[in-house]
């Protein structure tokens, strides 16, 4: 079974530049991975950046720098903290996490998480993103903002993602699949397209 939804890119060229990460969720425990994200993703960042030169007379560019440079690292690190978060704990299988810059038509920075989720968590996921895909994503995001000061516990509020696109216009994809092996994983890849 697999399912793709919203702006899923199914094919990435190997001929563009791209970085490869891979973590084991299980080597230590979530709360100490949070900081590890936050580094992962600013090394990501700063890593893409290094493809676009500062020229230092033009003050345009090195602002456009520094908002591509927050972006990227936003999204990673929101794209990080999801899988890990979400992570089936009883899997083995690795979180992993790649950010792809493509030069089509247009230059777009790729960047995209894969983890396995329990399939308690996939029904949840799942009605999210249909949610997320049907609604408008403003409203949305003050839905969830009153969600979540209405609920303690409510952790899975789809903020990070409805940022994504609210501040940064990012378009989002899902792609979910079942990997077949022993036992039988199920996997959710999360892509962000930035336009730059």
């Amino acid at each position: 079974m697999t399912q793709v939804f919203g702006e899923y890119r199914e094919k990435l060229p190997s001929d563009h530049e791209f970085l490869l990460l891979g973590f084991s969720p299980r080597s230590i425990p979530i709360q100490q991975r949070w900081r590890n994200n936050g580094l992962s993703a600013d090394f990501v960042a700063d890593y893409l950046t290094t493809f676009f030169p500062i020229n230092d007379e033009e003050s345009r560019t090195q602002a456009k720098h520094a908002e591509l440079k927050s972006g990227v690292s936003y999204i990673a690190n929101e794209l990080l903290e999801n899988a890990m978060k979400f992570h089936d704990q009883t899997s083995s299988y690795p979180i992993k996490f790649g950010i792809y810059l493509l030069e089509d038509t247009v230059l777009t920075v790729l960047l995209q998480a894969t983890n396995s989720v329990s399939y308690t968590t996939l029904d949840k996921f799942h009605s999210f993103i249909h949610e997320l895909i049907s609604s408008d994503p403003e409203e949305l995001f003050i839905r969830q903002l009153e969600k979540n000061a209405e609920e303690e516990n409510f952790h899975a509020s789809g903020l990070g993602l409805l940022t994504m696109i609210n501040d940064w216009n990012a378009k989002l994809g899902w792609k979910i699949e079942i990997v077949p092996q022993e036992p039988e994983v199920v996997t959710v890849t999360t892509v962000a397209q930035l336009i730059i």
